[in-house]
Parts: C-alpha cells; sequence; structure tokens
C-alpha cells in the first residue's frame, strides 16, 4: 500500500530536483526525506529516483508514478474539500502569498468583502514574488497564491494547481522629464535600445515581462540597475539613471516628479494576474469564498 505522505514527498522531489531543497520546503530533515524515498521504493517495488551531481532526477519509473501522485493528491484536495463542507460551518484560517501590488489590488480589498460576508474566515497574508508563490502553495505552506505568469511557469492545465484568472495589466514606460522623448504621446520601445535600463532581477516575473517586450522590440535592454521596489525603479529614473518599464498599477499613488509616464506605442506589454491553488482544493469551504472575493475584487479594480 502507497502511503499518501510519501507521494507528496516524491512531488516535491520532482520540483525541487533536490532533497535538500525538498525538504526545507516540506520542514523535514534530508535524512527524513531520503527514508521516506526510499520506503516509497521498496512499496512500489521500482526505482524512483536518481542522484547526480547536479541534484536528483525521476526515473522512468518515478515519472510515472508521479502521473499518478498528481491525480491522487487532487483527488485528496477534494475529499478534503467534501468533508470540510459535510462538517459546514465556514470558519477557519486560509493563507494567502501575494507580490505586493496584488495585496493592494485584490487582496486587501477581498479581506474587506469577507469580514462582511464570510465572517468565520480569517486570512493570513504573506508577501511573496510570484515565481515564489506557486511553489509555497505546492508545498502547502499556503493555501491560495495571487500569481504573475511568467517564463517557466505551471500552465493553467498543469495537473497539480487550478488557475483563477484575475486580471492583466500594461506596463508604462517611464522616462526621465528630460528624456528626448518625454514630449511624445506613446514611446516606440526600439527608441531606447540604446539607453540605460533600470528594472526588476532576474526570476522577478516582472523582469521576463520587460525582456521579452524588449525581445519582441529588436533588442536586449541594457540593465543598468536592479531592483525589484517599483519606488526604487521610478527613483533611479527621476534621477536621470536610465529607463523603465512598469506595470501601471505600481505607479498609483507614487511621486511621479522628475518622470513622464507614456503608454508604449503599439501592443503594450502585460502581466496577466491569477490565482491558484492545489488542484481540488477550489471548492473547499474555506478556499472557494476567499477565491470568490478575490475575483469580485478584481471585477471592481
Amino acid at each position: 500500500m502507497i502511503e499518501a505522505r510519501r507521494l507528496h514527498i516524491l512531488r516535491a522531489v520532482a520540483d525541487h530536483r533536490t532533497v535538500t531543497a525538498a525538504a526545507a520546503a516540506l520542514y523535514l530533515t534530508p535524512s527524513a526525506v531520503s527514508q521516506q524515498l526510499t520506503a516509497l521504493e521498496q512499496e512500489t517495488g521500482h526505482r524512483l529516483v536518481e542522484r547526480g551531481a547536479k541534484g536528483v532526477r525521476l526515473t522512468p519509473a518515478g515519472e510515472i508514478l508521479l502521473a499518478h501522485t498528481n491525480a491522487v493528491l487532487a483527488q485528496l484536495e477534494r475529499a478534503e474539500a467534501e468533508l470540510a463542507a459535510y462538517r459546514s460551518g465556514a470558519a477557519g484560517t486560509v493563507t494567502v502569498a501575494s507580490f505586493a501590488t496584488g495585496i493592494v489590488l485584490v487582496v486587501a480589498p477581498a479581506l474587506t468583502s469577507l469580514a462582511a460576508t464570510a465572517p468565520g474566515i480569517r486570512v493570513r497574508v504573506q508577501d511573496a514574488e510570484g515565481d515564489a508563490s506557486l511553489p509555497m502553495v505546492l508545498d502547502r505552506q499556503v493555501d491560495i497564491a495571487v500569481a504573475v505568469e511568467y517564463r517557466g511557469a505551471p500552465d493553467a492545465d498543469d495537473p497539480r494547481l487550478t488557475h483563477v484568472p484575475l486580471y492583466a495589466e500594461p506596463f508604462d514606460a517611464v522616462v526621465p522629464v528630460t528624456h528626448r522623448l518625454a514630449d511624445t504621446a506613446e514611446v516606440p520601445l526600439a527608441e531606447l535600445a540604446k539607453d540605460p535600463w533600470i528594472g526588476p532581477y532576474p526570476g522577478n516575473p516582472c523582469h521576463d515581462v520587460v525582456v521579452l517586450a524588449c525581445e519582441n522590440a529588436g533588442f536586449q535592454p541594457r540593465l543598468q540597475h536592479s531592483s525589484d521596489d517599483f519606488r526604487a525603479v521610478v527613483a533611479l529614473a527621476c534621477a536621470d539613471a536610465g529607463v523603465a518599464l512598469v506595470p501601471r498599477s505600481a505607479l498609483h499613488g507614487m511621486d511621479l516628479t522628475g518622470v513622464v509616464v507614456r503608454p508604449v506605442d503599439g501592443t503594450a506589454p502585460t502581466r496577466r494576474v491569477f490565482a491558484a491553488v492545489r488542484r481540488g482544493a477550489e471548492e473547499h469551504p474555506l478556499i472557494r469564498p476567499v477565491l470568490d472575493a478575490l475575483g469580485e475584487a478584481a471585477a471592481m479594480g
């Protein structure tokens, strides 16, 4: 008989590629993870993982079991949701991980709504970038991630996750007031090919949006300054340190003295924001109201 908790460990190892990283995500010791993998191999009668200099990879048998693992764990999430519904009385805590602007735009308004419509649900919020929040959901560290589409992110049809689209927003060009394009109605990105750039660090989903937009315009941005804080990005542009692309909502309420903000000429780079939960958990009586409240906040925003 295969134990479900060992399937959680197998998936964590597949996701994180090393025993040490999987152990950290699951709050276990590496030796405990190794012991559980060994036990799982004994239960299945197959070698499931291979260890190498670059980490751990699944064997063909391990890949077969992983495909079933995603289905089994999703069904267990559904079972928990139905049992929670059977108990009725939606009262408990839901943990949401979101990047900062997502907290402002949808998470905080959702909390206000839930306080009136579902007072028994307590929401705990953690600030986390989109590329960090999805692994947190898969590792059961949080219940819901408010995340951004990015290269390398799990697809909408990933068997481990259920995606709920929330909103999409364009990036605007931010240039110093002294910039040669400051008086244009719209900024052609190709005209910024030789400028120094300011932007998020690699790994931040917004970094991917900026780089991809520049690549589509025919150049690689010359990133001279890096910050994941858009207030810092705008401050550097104010200091004439370079140009930037910034999500429109991140500019709300910001001191824009010293810069001009212009739409991008043509198809604007866009970040698409969604909520994600472990597949099967979307109908949990605690999680469903939070997802609905996030969707309503996004629609009103």
